[in-house]
């Protein structure tokens, strides 16, 4: 029962966060504008028809809808198994709601931070974005170290 009001509050956390920090730049932040908060740092109000950086919009938003419902649903499956990362795992659920609400009723997905240190500039992005990446690395990093505790396994692996 903890591990469940854990994982429905982290979910609920990113969610709330997301929705609204999008409401906040959708309605006092102009489409074009950009706002410098640092010299690396800007708030934007971008439309994102795509997936991630944009990409693979001629797909259309119904793919992105199905494909995010269809991975809510794994990520709820292996949150009731119980054997995975569920820190992970709630942060990815919550980011897949979050960018799934947008596109349910907006038909694309708000992107508000935009980064960028000297030439390089980073695709913006949002909250939801955000959980998801932390997320994933999350499960990568803590499934790295279940495999290779010892880091000297990595460098005998390695050679």
């Amino acid at each position: 029962m903890k591990r469940a009001f854990y994982i429905s509050f982290l979910v609920s956390l990113v969610v709330i966060l997301d929705q609204s920090t999008k409401y906040l730049a959708k309605n006092f932040i102009n489409p074009f504008e950009s706002i410098k908060i640092l010299s690396v740092l800007h708030l934007v109000n971008v439309r994102n028809e795509g997936a991630a950086f944009g990409l693979f919009k001629s797909f259309g938003n119904s793919v992105f809808i199905v494909i995010s419902l269809v991975a809510i649903l794994l990520i709820v499956l292996l949150l009731i198994k119980g054997k995975e990362d569920y820190f992970g795992l709630s942060l990815v659920l919550g980011g897949a709601i979050g960018n799934l609400i947008d596109r349910l009723f907006l038909g694309h997905v708000i992107d508000f931070i935009d980064l960028s240190i000297g030439r390089f500039h980073w695709p913006a992005f949002n909250v939801a974005d955000s959980a998801l990446t932390v997320g994933l690395a999350v499960i990568f990093i803590r499934s790295f170290i279940k495999k290779y505790p010892n880091p000297a396994i990595i460098i005998v692996t390695l050679k």
